[in-house]
């Protein structure tokens, strides 16, 4: 495999987390796609809103292609990246977002795997264009994976696509949850 097809393939992988965690959204109402999930109030909306940002930075200002929108200074994260306030829409985010990932995808495509970066943030500043593109990659997996959870939570809907959701089962899963309960309690020595 060349570098430039290992680019190919993860970018190609990028974009399929990206709609995953998008549709993480589909029939959600604004406070369920809003609410905080977990006690450090991470929550579906936040977690796209989270990513435009990221996108925005790692494939504009680390390759010199700034993202032609206002971004806050990295130094001044607050950590309101992570959640929707009550004047932000769920569409703007979302448009943000497919913004920010149509400039990523303009970086990555019009450069090649060994383009040279610079992430001040990181302690190894200098970096490529593969290993940002891995990163977010990474990363965006990572926050799908929550979003697959906190979705499951809120309405019990599961999966990476539409295409691919298959019908609850209710009692099926309370028979499996009841199972892998009854497993846990029996290991616990307690």
């Amino acid at each position: 495999m060349t570098a430039e097809s290992a680019k190919d393939l993860a970018h190609r992988r990028l974009k399929g987390g990206r709609e995953a965690l998008v549709w993480k959204l589909d029939g959600l109402s604004e406070y369920d796609a809003r609410r905080p999930m977990t006690a450090t109030g991470t929550n579906l909306l936040g977690l796209i809103k989270h990513l435009a940002l990221w996108e925005s930075r790692y494939f504009g200002e680390v390759f010199g292609r700034p993202f032609p929108e206002p971004l806050p200074r990295w130094q001044d994260s607050d950590g309101s990246e992570m959640w929707a306030a009550e004047d932000e829409t769920r569409a703007e985010i979302v448009d943000r977002y497919r913004r920010a990932c149509a400039h990523a995808d303009a970086t990555i495509s019009g450069l090649p795997a060994d383009a040279p970066g610079h992430v001040p943030w990181w302690p190894r500043p200098e970096t490529e264009l593969f290993a940002i593109v891995v990163h977010m990659l990474d990363d965006t997996a990572r926050h799908a994976g929550h979003a697959d959870i906190m979705r499951e939570q809120i309405d019990g809907r599961t999966g990476y696509a539409a295409a691919y959701e298959e019908p609850i089962d209710v009692a099926a899963r309370e028979t499996l949850r009841a199972r892998i309960e009854a497993a846990a309690r029996a290991a616990d020595p307690r």
